[in-house]
């Protein structure tokens, strides 16, 4: 299984790296000579075909990246106490390492009207996304997402999407690339789902609001074993200067049951007063009704959050980020302890040629509580880390 990992892993950077070498290779075509004069002219040619856009192949779009990181964890867990990790982190978790957090290719094709988009996803970022998938743990699963759209050219902008795809809470997204800080933040790890499968829908409402409905099977799951659906509704009210996201979720996620449900509120206020500052806030309440009738156990848990972020520009290359949240966690529901965590976390972020991004990054984490593994298994309040993560990705330019 390991061979076969690995030859997964060879085949997706191999192609990756192709897909690279041809697109950079290619050159823009030479300028066209002038007309001859009309009486000089020969016989018009058959017009070439239009080159296929860079980083395409067919109707697809070709898009990528790799993720790698070091981390110091100055509790230097071992592998012992912890398997020598950064606790209550995801993806960047391995500590004292060199470590691909992910290998990511992506085919896409916007819906005109039909549209398709595949991402396949390798390393320790898809060990943890597809950990609930039945019968992979996550290791034999590299889908990230899968899903076909409809977007009827006559709708007033309605689309329709069917399959596997990330979810819509959370003011941060899987890919590292796309966030302000190289770590995800408590909140994403540990307040609400990773992805779904099954049918959502999003629809303009004015010139400023997007509104969608969606039924899947639940969290993190593509295969439900209750057969009961989840519902989510969406908002996403865009403006100028600010823009303010809303998501819920509910439906029954407790297994072999449709009793007891899961409800999820997020929301997101993110403000852009000038090109260079940016900064949001993200609140999180999660609550999970058990359904152990026969052992009278029909406890209410329920989880909240907040989090604050901000991030500057300091040059065309180079920007600081910082982020601080608070997490609830009284029942031990989420992170397995019931405590109250605190996180600070600051980013430098150097962009070195395009298409390669150098971040720097300390955090630092604690609880009321001893969560955190030091040296060969005591517990502590608290941990520290620094950790370099570079990220060279490629995609269409348009």
């Amino acid at each position: 299984m390991n061979m076969k990992r690995n030859r997964i892993l060879q085949s997706m950077a191999g192609a990756a790296l192709g897909f690279g070498l041809l697109a950079g290779a290619q050159t823009p075509a030479a300028p066209a000579d002038a007309p001859a004069p009309a009486a000089q002219a020969p016989a018009a040619a058959p017009a070439a075909p239009a080159a296929a856009p860079t980083w395409s192949v067919g109707p697809m779009d070709i898009s990528g990246f790799i993720d790698g990181y070091y981390s110091y964890n100055f509790n230097t867990p071992s592998n012992a106490a912890n398997g020598q990790t950064n606790d209550l982190y995801n993806f960047n978790d391995k500590t004292d390492q060199f470590s691909l957090s992910a290998a990511k290719l992506t085919l896409n094709h916007d819906p005109d009207p039909i549209g398709a988009h595949v991402d396949l996803l390798y390393g320790r970022t898809n060990t943890f996304v597809n950990a609930s998938t039945p019968n992979s743990g996550g290791e034999g699963n590299y889908i990230e997402q899968a899903f076909l759209s409809l977007k009827p050219t006559k709708a007033k902008g309605f689309e329709f999407d069917f399959g596997k795809f990330v979810t819509s809470a959370g003011a941060e997204v899987i890919e590292s690339k796309d966030n302000w800080n190289y770590s995800r933040s408590l909140l994403f790890a540990w307040a609400i789902p990773y992805f779904h499968f099954g049918a959502r829908t999003s629809m303009p409402v004015s010139k400023t609001e997007t509104i969608g409905f969606q039924v899947v099977n639940g969290w993190n799951n593509v295969t439900k074993f209750n057969g009961g659906a989840t519902i989510g509704l969406t908002s996403a009210l865009v403006k100028p200067k600010y823009s303010w996201f809303v998501n819920y979720y509910v439906g029954p996620e407790n297994p072999n049951t449709t009793t007891g449900y899961r409800n999820l509120i997020d929301s997101t206020l993110l403000l852009t007063p000038t090109s260079k500052f940016s900064a949001y806030i993200n609140y999180d309440y999660g609550q999970n009704r058990d359904a152990l009738k026969a052992q009278e156990d029909t406890k209410l848990n329920h989880w909240q959050g907040v989090a604050f972020a901000a991030r500057g520009q300091i040059s065309g290359k180079s920007a600081l980020a910082g982020r601080y949240e608070y997490f609830k966690d009284p029942n031990g529901f989420e992170t397995g302890t019931a405590q109250h965590l605190q996180e600070f976390t600051g980013t430098y972020e150097y962009k070195w040629v395009e298409g390669l991004l150098a971040r720097l990054e300390y955090r630092r984490d604690w609880s009321n509580t001893p969560s955190f593994h030091k040296n060969d298994g005591a517990s502590v309040n608290a941990q520290s880390t620094m950790t370099a993560g570079f990220v060279a990705f490629f995609g269409p330019k348009r």
